[in-house]
């Protein structure tokens, strides 16, 4: 009988949550995927075949990588190992909120259909619909509007929308309790919304220091023939040193976003291909050791760095790397597709 150690496991969850459906896949409705879209007035499937190149890179190279990990450890005749399972990260006995099951289970099908109308609407939104509306008016009642830049945020936000109120009805009658259910839905939401308006206005204040000059001008004329080298280490270095994808894409492009841009234009470079780069950079070394997600992921499976952190940072960190750069090389050489 073949065992997958228990240590390989938080690699196994990072990999199908923190690399290909977070940055690299188009259409994803990840926020890292949408921070970029009012400075480069693009959408979430920005640059789609490049993205799709990235993220079969990184989920094939991945699961490789798990699947060698887990038959050398079978050879040495490691097993799942010995693990409390009521201790949690040394912290101790979890306690488990039990709630009275319903006897409806939801089918497949159903389950996917919220997931399929998160993709398809967004998608029918950004190229059919958004496309053949006029407003003019609108842009005349709100001048200071980027409504370029803010096409992409409403096909997300309308899509989700539409997504969420369908699986409801769907379920309805079904509920244990829909008011909690909807509750802690919206609970969940704050994190990251409050997250990446922090990390914004971390971002302009950092922007306003005079030795940020310095910074920025040794970050952009790292390549000046390439912008895409110097995005992706500028989104990369700042994802280490915050320990998160969203927080160095917004720190980034809140204080280099206008630049890239001007940049890209100068080059010739697709405004999507720069949106592409920068997110799949961005989930590069956002795993450090101190990421709060890393920390959150190792405490939930009971295990250490010690244990678990040299598969995950080799899934989410040098493998991603890996990707963007071979993006870069197909971007620079063939441009946007």
């Amino acid at each position: 009988m073949t065992y997958v150690p228990k240590r390989l496991i938080p690699a196994a969850i990072a990999l199908s949550s923190f690399t290909f459906t977070m940055t690299a896949l188009p259409g994803t409705p990840a926020v890292q995927n949408a921070i970029p879209i009012p400075y480069y007035n693009t959408n979430v499937f920005a640059a789609p075949i490049l993205g799709i190149i990235g993220g079969t890179i990184m989920f094939v190279c991945g699961w490789l990588w798990l699947q060698t990990r887990a038959k050398k450890a079978n050879a040495a005749g490691e097993g799942y190992g010995q693990h409390d399972e009521t201790d949690v990260g040394g912290v101790g006995a979890v306690k488990k909120e039990t709630e009275t099951l319903s006897t409806h289970h939801t089918s497949f099908t159903i389950a996917m259909i919220p997931l399929v109308l998160v993709i398809a609407l967004n998608a029918v939104m950004t190229y059919f619909i958004f496309p053949s509306m006029d407003f003019s008016g609108l842009q005349a009642q709100f001048p200071d509007l980027n409504i370029a830049g803010s096409l992409g945020l409403w096909s997300i936000i309308i899509s989700l929308v539409v997504a969420c109120t369908v699986l409801i009805v769907l379920r309805i009658g079904h509920w244990n309790n829909l008011q909690k259910t909807i509750n802690r839905g919206t609970y969940d939401s704050m994190l990251p919304i409050f997250n990446t308006a922090s990390e914004v206005g971390y971002g302009a204040v950092i922007a306003s220091l005079a030795g940020f000059l310095i910074i920025r001008d040794s970050i952009l004329n790292l390549n000046p023939d390439n912008p895409l080298i110097s995005e992706a280490v500028a989104m990369t270095t700042l994802a280490g040193i915050t320990g998160s994808s969203s927080g160095g894409l917004s720190i980034a492009l809140s204080t280099l976003g206008e630049d890239y841009l001007r940049m890209a234009v100068n080059a010739g470079i697709d405004p999507e291909l720069m949106h592409r780069v920068a997110v799949m950079a961005a989930g590069g070394l956002d795993t450090l050791p101190h990421s709060g997600a890393v920390i959150t992921l190792l405490a939930i499976c009971g295990l250490t760095h010690k244990q678990s952190y040299l598969n995950l940072a080799m899934v989410t960190i040098v493998i991603p790397l890996i990707a963007v750069i071979a993006i870069i090389i197909l971007g620079t050489m063939f441009g946007s597709f």
